[in-house]
């Protein structure tokens, strides 16, 4: 996970993970863009702390990738990219009735920015911006993503960044499309270095802390299966 505390100031709208889309675009600045905003998650690794490709584990009753692509698509993102690399014909079977756009990564054990380069050149040439996912993050919501895509539409920032618990900044985050070249030219991690270079220009949601929750660990996985058995969020 790319998680940051943040070092410099940026303009934040706080919202809860409920918030609706049309909430967040009234507290999110004048102005409309349109074009569609398409959605890229990060399904390569090999999850080695796990012991298990943790794409294909089970969530209630789908796969973490097939609910991680569930809920793109429910925001509206479009299209939907799944960026692939191990056991990339078991991961695609997951999402293949969902109208996905899929992208292999041959390069994907060199790490996560590879995986990001090759879902920005999967994009379609009409996209205007994405959100870029990671599907190890079940506390994600639809209404989050939304949220991403509504304050993008309102507002001018080339950057839209969430936040969890005041502190720490993790994806999913939006970049417009006048930042593909910097996230095609990283060299490592999932969009640190793009968002430490355009901070000053971005606007920050506020999540509440228990969103962030991955799974890295079969006991991270555990216990986001609880939280969600538990109704959590």
């Amino acid at each position: 996970m790319s998680a940051d505390p943040p070092d410099s100031p940026v303009s934040t709208v706080g919202l809860d993970a409920a918030a609706s889309p049309e909430d967040v675009a009234s507290r999110g600045g004048g102005g409309t863009r349109d074009g569609r905003v398409a959605g890229i998650l990060l399904a390569a690794g090999s999850s080695t702390r796990m012991g298990d490709n943790k794409m294909l584990l089970p969530l209630g009753d789908e796969t973490v990738l097939r609910r991680a692509a569930r809920t793109a698509k429910q925001a509206g993102l479009d299209p939907v990219v799944v960026v692939t690399g191990h056991q990339a014909a078991e991961a695609e079977a997951q999402v293949a009735d969902l109208d996905c756009l899929m992208v292999h990564n041959d390069e994907h054990e060199i790490g996560i920015h590879t995986s990001v380069k090759a879902g920005i050149a999967g994009l379609p040439g009409d996209v205007r911006a994405t959100v870029v996912m990671l599907p190890d993050m079940p506390f994600v919501t639809a209404e989050m993503l939304a949220g991403l895509v509504a304050t993008y539409r309102g507002g001018g920032a080339p950057l839209v960044i969430s936040r969890y618990g005041g502190e720490v900044n993790a994806p999913p985050q939006l970049y417009d499309r006048a930042l593909f070249g910097e996230l095609s030219t990283m060299q490592r991690r999932c969009g640190r270095e793009v968002i430490q270079r355009h901070r000053d220009e971005a606007v920050q949601l506020d999540w509440p802390e228990a969103a962030l929750a991955d799974m890295d660990t079969p006991e991270d996985y555990e216990s986001a299966r609880a939280g969600l058995e538990a109704g959590a969020m």
